[in-house]
């Protein structure tokens, strides 16, 4: 097993070179998202680390990348370390979904049932993004429901959130999108 000082500077060499997509610090806690359903359109997903930006910890995670996504009754949720504090995002409802293109997610944790259409698992990670002679999967389209995660960045290309509602929640109200098992 390689120590993930040396893990992190591949994946640094990587980027410099084009090989992985250009990443960001991260904050120093995750944080959640619940959809009633993902259905995205050219899925790949390989091993990364990110690294916070305060302590330089680094953390191994899954990294999924999704070409374009729709996203109902998506929720968001981080909670403020040691307060009864939790932020919320809430979008996708109604049947008129959240949308994103060029979606690439930083996952500690995944939950849901999931359908792969035309799945490739085993494929060299250089080939969707990744580091070679690393392990990655693509498929052409990916549909989960009961969507939980938990992860430690997000971006995209856009991020369309229809009807987006953010509170911030204190004491009782503050509860998270789901409850992490």
């Amino acid at each position: 097993m390689l120590p993930a000082t040396a893990v992190a500077g591949a994946i640094v060499f990587g980027m410099a070179n084009g090989a992985i997509a250009a990443s960001f610090a991260v904050s120093g806690q995750t944080f959640k998202v619940s959809a009633s359903k993902l259905e995205g359109e050219g899925f790949r997903q390989y091993g990364g680390v990110v690294t916070e930006k305060q302590s330089g910890d680094t953390h191994p995670v899954a990294v999924s990348g999704i070409d374009s996504a729709k996203l109902y009754d998506l929720c968001q949720s981080v909670k403020v370390p040691n307060l009864p504090v939790v932020l919320t995002i809430n979008a996708g409802g109604g049947g008129d979904p959240a949308t994103a293109t060029d979606l690439l997610l930083d996952v500690t944790q995944l939950e849901g049932d999931a359908t792969f259409t035309n799945i490739d698992i085993g494929v060299d990670a250089s080939d969707v993004g990744g580091e070679p002679g690393a392990f990655g999967q693509r498929s052409e389209k990916v549909v989960i429901t009961d969507l939980k995660q938990v992860a430690w960045s997000t971006s995209a290309g856009t991020f369309n959130l229809k009807g987006l509602k953010l509170k911030v929640n204190v004491g009782a109200d503050a509860k998270e999108c789901f409850v992490t098992k």
